[in-house]
């Protein structure tokens, strides 16, 4: 037993990418996790609309953020801005009472402006102030259920783990059994091979996606009011992504061991910064950026926009745009990083570059 233990960590000491992960990733992911947990909402986007918004915005305080005031706006203007997620509260003046519209999609914040305008009214009521009665109104999930929040994010999460555990071990696994080489000698290039491991399971996470969505809609009675091209759409992308992020860390991974702990370490990040739990912009501001570069960040806005908000395409421009760059980035360090495997074999075989071998008679 000692002669093993010796050698196991003898093995382990040589592996450094493995011992760093073991090292490194419990104290990172303490350190950003502790900063990002954070259910308190401090800034809460909010356009006030109608004839006399001017006054109304100079009342509000934190942790209302008055982003826009258009006195010329109605509650058209409101809905319009909570669906494109430029704001999170609405609030309509000229009408008594006035009516503060917010987004039940963004469930902190609906609590934290309730709170605000409860205390707003007592702090009114206790120095003799006159204030105008305001009525709240959750659009989009009247009943703030946690379900519906959750659910659209869920399956993003979901498909996350499938495609990028399982896709993962797909080169390394040719490397480990030394079919790589037969794979360098095949008619096939760097992107033949790459896209042929993507697209099984991309068709298997669609059947996923469909399978998921429908349970969720069938168990836990999640609408979904928008456009299912809009959703399929922003599906595929995301699920280019995460596939493709799964090859390219099998082709830098020397075993398997080593590919299932980077997956790990782009999959976990995802489920506490994307905005599945906690709000974006309640993180600290030195966590924050890392929620703009996962994509889970926008497939949760795509999935939570279409199905509860019916958002259209045109509101969505940037999440899928940002997909598609990420798809074209990571499938392209894929075949870069893919062709750097083959090219060993090939100088082996003499040849300059990838050009199909013609079988020999």
């Amino acid at each position: 037993m000692r002669a093993m233990v010796i050698k196991e960590f003898r093995q382990l000491l040589r592996d450094k990418r493995t011992l760093g992960l073991l090292v490194g990733l419990p104290v990172i992911l303490l350190v950003v996790f502790g900063y990002a947990a954070n259910f308190n909402v401090s800034k809460i986007p909010t356009v006030v609309v109608g004839p006399e918004a001017a006054e109304s915005a100079a009342q509000l305080h934190a942790p209302f953020d008055v982003t826009e005031v258009d006195p010329v706006g109605n509650r058209a203007t409101v809905e319009s801005r909570l669906q494109d997620g430029k704001a999170a509260v609405g609030i309509v003046t000229g009408q008594n009472p006035v009516t503060a519209l917010m987004d039940g999609t963004q469930l902190f914040a609906v609590q934290a402006a309730k709170g605000a305008f409860a205390r707003m009214a007592q702090a009114d009521v206790a120095t003799g102030g006159k204030i105008p009665v305001i009525a709240p109104e959750v659009l989009y999930n009247p009943d703030l259920k946690t379900s519906w929040i959750m659910i659209p994010g869920l399956t993003g999460l979901i498909l996350l783990f499938i495609g990028t555990l399982i896709t993962s071990l797909g080169i390394v696994r040719e490397r480990q059994a030394g079919t790589i080489e037969q794979l360098a000698v095949m008619p096939f290039r760097p992107w033949d091979v790459i896209f042929g491991k993507i697209l099984p399971y991309l068709l298997l996470a669609s059947l996923d996606l469909i399978a998921i969505v429908l349970l969720g809609m069938g168990l836990f009675g999640v609408p979904f009011v928008g456009s299912v091209v809009t959703f399929g759409i922003g599906a595929l992308l995301f699920l280019l992504v995460t596939l493709g992020m799964g090859v390219l860390i099998s082709t830098v991974s020397q075993n398997q061991g080593q590919a299932i702990q980077l997956a790990i370490m782009f999959v976990v990040p995802q489920i506490l910064l994307s905005g599945l739990i906690f709000p974006v912009g309640a993180m600290a501001a030195g966590v924050r950026w890392i929620a703009y570069v996962l994509p889970l960040t926008y497939f949760v806005d795509i999935s939570r926009g279409v199905m509860l908000k019916a958002e259209p395409i045109a509101g969505l421009w940037v999440p899928l745009v940002v997909l598609l760059g990420m798809a074209g980035a990571v499938l392209g360090l894929a075949v870069l990083r893919f062709r750097r495997d083959l090219a060993p074999s090939a100088r082996h075989r003499g040849e300059d570059d990838f050009e199909p071998v013609a079988a020999a008679a």
